[in-house]
C-alpha cells in the first residue's frame, strides 16, 4: 500500500458558502468584470455587481412563490450565463440545486426530479419544457415550472418583486460548510443515475485548494471560456473557482462557435476534456495535410514532442531547440492563435489525456495541467501544476487530500472535497466510504515517490482473458482515439481467448476522409467492410498496440455503422462508453468475430 498527502491546505471558515465570495467580491470590486456573454458579435460583461443584483432578484423569486431553504431546484439546461445566476441564487435563497443534462430522456428527467424531489425546475427552451411535460404527471410535488427563453427569469423577479434585499442576506447567511449544496447525478455507464450529495464546504474546499494550485492562472485580472456543461462537476467547479478567485468567467454559445469566441474572449486560461484537445490537433493537422503541407506539420509535431519530453528530462538537445525555434514561428503561433493567442495554460480533466497529446502541446507553448477526480470528489482530487508537473500522470493531490493505494491496486481519495453520501442510498454510500472516509474510487491507478497518480485502468472493466491476463481497456481505447478518424472504441475480450475492439467513426471526419478517396456520398454505414477504411483503422490498432504486450494487443476489429452517441444511448453526458449498451446493440458483430455466429 502507497499513501501521500499534499501539505499547504487553505482551511475555510466554518460559516463559509458558496456565496461567500460573491458578496466578498460586491462590495471590495463592484466593477470588476466576473461574467462576460456573448451579444452579437461581441462578449458584453457583467461587474461582481451587476452579478449580486441579478443573483438577488432572482432569490428574492425563489421566497416569493414559498421555496423553503433546503428545497431542491432543478435546472435543465445547457451552459450559458442564466445557468450560474439561478446556480448562486438557489444557494442564496438557501435551496439546493440540482443538475440536469440538456440531454437526458424524459425518463431521466422524471427519475432525478422525483428522487431528489424537486420543487421547481427551470428548462433552457420549449424544448426542455416538453420533455418534462412528457412526465411532468407524476411529479406533484415539482409545482413551479419556469422557461427561460419564455421570460421564466422575468417571471420569477415579478415573483419576488414584494421581498426584501435582507430577507436574501438572511437566509444564505444562515448556511454554513456542512450544509447541502447540490445534489449532482452522475450520469453512470449502468443502471440509474445515483445522486451525489456535495456541501458547499465540499465545494468551497476545493476550489479554494485548486486556486492554490493554479494561482497564476485562475486568479483576478485572468479569463476563461467556459463550454463545458455546467450539469457536469468539472463545468461546475470551474464556475465556482473563478467566482472565488476573482476570473472573469465567458459562456460560449457552443462547440461549433468555439474557435470564433476563442478569438473573440481571448482567454487566459482554457479548461478541457481531452476530446476538444484531440479535435484542435486532428483540425490542425488535416488542414495542413489539405494545403500540402502535411509533412511540415507532422515533422513540426514530432519536433514538439521531443522538445517536451527533452524538456521534461532536464533539457533538450541543442539541434532539437533550433529546430522549435524554427516552427514556432511557422506551425507553434498558428496553433496558440487558434485558442485565442493569449493562453498560457490549460487544465484537462474528465478522462485521460495521453502522453503524446500532452507532449504535443508542451511542445508548442500551451501545456496542459491534467487533472483527476469525480463527482464523489468535487471534481478536482489531484492535478499537476505549473512548474511541477509530470506528463502522462494526473498530478499529485491538491493541497490537504490524501490518495491511497489499496493493495488490490484500486485508487482511494480523502480530504475535505468528498462528498457526504448519494441522496436515499445508504446501501452505496456504505459501498463507496470506507469506516476511515476513504472513498473507492473503482480505478486503477500507481503512485510515485512523489506523490504524483497515474491511472492505468478501472477496476470494473479490467478485462481477464481465457488465459487469466488483466487487460486494461483505457490504455488500447486512448491509443485508438487519437487518430483522427476515430471517434470511440470499446475494447473486449473478457473470458475470449484474444482481445478485439469495437470501432466508431468520426462523423465530422469522415465526409473529407471519403471525398479526398473518390467515396463522396457513401455513409459509414456503406463502408464498414471498406477496405481503405479498414486500412486506416487497422493503422491505428497497430499503433495502439504498440503500447501493449502481444497476449494484451489487439486481434480483431469491427467497425460500426454509426458513431456512438449521447442520443444512441451508446455513451453517457460525459461521453463515457455504455459497454453494456454497445455489447447488446452489436452482440452479432462481436459473436462474428468470436466465431459464434
Amino acid at each position: 500500500m502507497r499513501e501521500f498527502t499534499s501539505p499547504g491546505e487553505v482551511k475555510i471558515a466554518d460559516e463559509s458558502n458558496l456565496c461567500t465570495s460573491l458578496w466578498e467580491n460586491a462590495e471590495q470590486h463592484p466593477n470588476r468584470p466576473a461574467l462576460a456573454y456573448r451579444d452579437g458579435d461581441r462578449f458584453v460583461d457583467v461587474t461582481s455587481k451587476q452579478f449580486v443584483d441579478e443573483v438577488t432578484a432572482l432569490a428574492k423569486g425563489l421566497i416569493g412563490c414559498g421555496i423553503e431553504p433546503g428545497s431542491k431546484v432543478c435546472v435543465y439546461s445547457p451552459t450559458r450565463i442564466e445557468w450560474t445566476y439561478l446556480d448562486y441564487a438557489i444557494w442564496a435563497a438557501g435551496c439546493v440545486t440540482v443538475p440536469i443534462y440538456e440531454t437526458s430522456s424524459a425518463e431521466q428527467v422524471e427519475w432525478i426530479v422525483g428522487n431528489s424531489e424537486a420543487v421547481a425546475i427551470f428548462p433552457a427552451n420549449s424544448d426542455l419544457e416538453s420533455v418534462y411535460a412528457e412526465v411532468a404527471g407524476g411529479l406533484e410535488d415539482c409545482k413551479h415550472v419556469f422557461v427561460l427563453d419564455e421570460g421564466g427569469l422575468d417571471d420569477l423577479k415579478v415573483a419576488g418583486s414584494d421581498v426584501p434585499d435582507a430577507d436574501v442576506r438572511e437566509r444564505s447567511s444562515a448556511v454554513d460548510k456542512d450544509d447541502l449544496a447540490t445534489i449532482v447525478y452522475t450520469s453512470g455507464t449502468t443502471g440509474r443515475p445515483k445522486g451525489c450529495e456535495l456541501t458547499h464546504g465540499n465545494l468551497y474546499w476545493d476550489a479554494a485548494q485548486v486556486q492554490t494550485v493554479i494561482s497564476d492562472m485562475m486568479t483576478a485580472g485572468e479569463s476563461t471560456l467556459l463550454f463545458l456543461p455546467l450539469a457536469h462537476i468539472f463545468g461546475r467547479v470551474i464556475q465556482i473557482g473563478c467566482v472565488f478567485a476573482g476570473a472573469k468567467l465567458a459562456y460560449s454559445t457552443g462547440i461549433p462557435q468555439l474557435t470564433e469566441e476563442l478569438g473573440m474572449v481571448k482567454p487566459t486560461f482554457i479548461l478541457s476534456v481531452p476530446r476538444v484537445f484531440e479535435k484542435v490537433y486532428n483540425g490542425a493537422q488535416q488542414k495542413a495535410h489539405g494545403e500540402g503541407k502535411g509533412k511540415i506539420f507532422d515533422k513540426a509535431a514530432q519536433v514538439a514532442i521531443e522538445y517536451s519530453k527533452g524538456e521534461q528530462g532536464g533539457g533538450a538537445s541543442l539541434p532539437i531547440k533550433l529546430q522549435h525555434a524554427v516552427f514556432d514561428k511557422l506551425v507553434y503561433s498558428k496553433l496558440r492563435h487558434v485558442v485565442g493567442g493569449n493562453v498560457r495554460g490549460a487544465i484537462s480533466g474528465g478522462a485521460a489525456l495521453g502522453e503524446r497529446l500532452g507532449h504535443f502541446f508542451n511542445g508548442v507553448g500551451l501545456p496542459i495541467y491534467e487533472g483527476y477526480g469525480l463527482t464523489e470528489t468535487s471534481a478536482g482530487a489531484t492535478l499537476n501544476r505549473p512548474g511541477e508537473f509530470k506528463i502522462g500522470s494526473v498530478g499529485k493531490p491538491i493541497p490537504g487530500a490524501s490518495v491511497r493505494i489499496a493493495d488490490d491496486g484500486e485508487v482511494l481519495l480523502k480530504g475535505g472535497n468528498v462528498f457526504r453520501g448519494y441522496y436515499k442510498h445508504q446501501e452505496a454510500t456504505d459501498e463507496a466510504l470506507d469506516d476511515e472516509g476513504w472513498f473507492r474510487t473503482g480505478d486503477i491507478g500507481e503512485l510515485d515517490s512523489q506523490g504524483y497518480l497515474r491511472i492505468t485502468g478501472r477496476k470494473k472493466e479490467l478485462i481477464v482473458t481465457a488465459a487469466g491476463k488483466n487487460v486494461a481497456p483505457a490504455v488500447l481505447e486512448d491509443r485508438l482515439r487519437s487518430h483522427i478518424l476515430i471517434s470511440q472504441a470499446m475494447v473486449i475480450g473478457d473470458g475470449e481467448n484474444f482481445i478485439a475492439a469495437m470501432i466508431s467513426i468520426d462523423a465530422e471526419e469522415f465526409p473529407k476522409w471519403a471525398e479526398q478517396r473518390g467515396k463522396t456520398g457513401k455513409s459509414i454505414a456503406d463502408l464498414v467492410d471498406d477496405a481503405e477504411l479498414r486500412g486506416e483503422v487497422a493503422g491505428a490498432v497497430e499503433s495502439a498496440n504498440k503500447a501493449v504486450s502481444r497476449a494484451e494487443s489487439i486481434r480483431e476489429f469491427r467497425v460500426v455503422p454509426e458513431d456512438f452517441s449521447i442520443e444512441g444511448g451508446e455513451l453517457t453526458p460525459t461521453l463515457k462508453v455504455k459497454r453494456n449498451v454497445v455489447a447488446d446493440k452489436y452482440g452479432h458483430l462481436i459473436e462474428e468475430i468470436y466465431g459464434r455466429s
